[in-house]
């Protein structure tokens, strides 16, 4: 399991996955653009803000992606950031911590965003 999934583990509740239909005739009289339906959006910030208040360490989550890699209990090391790095993609230097950091932030929420997660826009720089 890449460090994106399990990000994603960690945001999205297990049911988040897009729901059966509730009879089998659903199923076959469904018009074939039913199943593109996505799913209702997860409220991350809520989510987020919600373990915030249960943690005691004082994490800026939303603009930090160390403190939310700590809020999500995952280890938020250079070396772990530069994997989550290389996952998504960073074309950059990853010796530039600093730029690496706030690209790897804005990518997670645009990427938590694309996969259900409703996450405003400030949020997504």
């Amino acid at each position: 399991m890449g460090i994106l999934s399990t990000i994603f583990s960690k945001i999205f509740p297990s049911s988040h996955a897009a729901p059966a239909p509730s009879t089998p005739a659903a199923t076959t009289s469904a018009a074939p653009a039913a199943p593109a339906t996505p799913a209702q959006q997860v409220d991350v910030e809520a989510i987020l803000n919600g373990l915030a208040q249960k943690n005691p360490q004082k994490l800026n989550w939303s603009t930090s992606i160390v403190d939310l890699m700590k809020l999500l209990d995952m280890d938020s090391s250079l070396t772990a950031r530069k994997t989550l790095a290389q996952e998504l993609n960073y074309t950059g230097d990853t010796n530039d911590s600093a730029s690496m950091n706030i690209w790897l932030h804005k990518q997670v929420m645009i990427k938590v965003s694309e996969n259900g997660g409703k996450v405003p826009d400030a949020l997504k720089h």
